[in-house]
């Protein structure tokens, strides 16, 4: 097979680097410029790829299936918020490719035809004394799992039962054990989010990852509200 010329196209862009001449490799999930030297798809030329651990980064912290909420006025400082699509697209990959495309929780595989996708989600730590919410892992997902991390959107968008059943299927929980868990995380997330909290991305700048400053604290939950009918998840 010829050498690729590899890209780096965010998902909202492949129909747009389609229509420029851009073509899909099935095996590596990955687009690449039929020939070289195509001016119409230079912006989206692959950059170095992501290293697979990024300083700092804890693999382990965080480990399996829990309700993961980001507190309210945290909403919008999560990493794909933070940084341009392109790397956005570089760190995905890497995180799918380093979990050897499988959910780093329940095991399931990347299947459109259910479909199931594969996610990337972000472990944070909250330093309560000094009010920093700091990044310190990126997980792999199935969808199934994502949902149940992002409980309350599951709840607005009708989800509530399929991510509760899936959370006691994975972790082997009665009914009672799941809803006791998500209401203690409920307590918490209500807790943290009387607060503001100093973002840390320091595992993606360390990495040579441009980060931009989130919106303002006070600004999160409006945008939340506009894009709750969107595909995107605020945290």
């Amino acid at each position: 097979m010829p050498e690729r010329h590899w890209l780096d196209v965010p998902f909202a862009e492949k129909d747009e680097a389609k229509a420029l001449g851009a073509r899909w490799d099935p095996s590596a999930k990955r687009w690449y410029a039929p020939r070289e030297g195509m001016s119409a798809l230079r912006r989206w030329e692959a950059q170095p790829e992501v290293p697979e651990l990024l300083p700092g980064e804890d693999r382990e912290f965080g480990t399996g299936l829990f309700v993961d909420l980001v507190p309210s006025s945290c909403w919008f400082t999560n990493v794909r918020s933070c940084v341009t699509a392109g790397d956005w697209e570089r760190l995905r990959r890497m995180i799918v490719r380093r979990a050897g495309a499988t959910c780093e929780i329940c095991g399931a595989r990347e299947d459109r035809s259910i479909p199931r996708r594969l996610e990337a989600h972000e472990r944070w730590a909250y330093d309560e004394n000094e009010a920093v919410q700091a990044l310190r892992r990126l997980i792999c997902l199935c969808d199934a799992c994502h949902t149940v991390t992002h409980f309350g959107l599951a709840r607005i968008r009708g989800l509530a039962e399929t991510a509760l059943e899936h959370l006691c299927a994975v972790n082997g929980w009665s009914r009672d054990d799941a809803e006791e868990h998500i209401a203690g995380m409920f307590e918490l997330w209500h807790r943290r989010s009387t607060r503001e909290w100093r973002l840390d991305l320091s595992m993606l700048t360390e990495a040579g990852i441009t980060v931009v400053p989130p919106p303002d604290a006070e600004q999160r939950p409006d945008i939340a509200r506009r894009r709750l009918d969107g595909s995107g998840r605020s945290g």
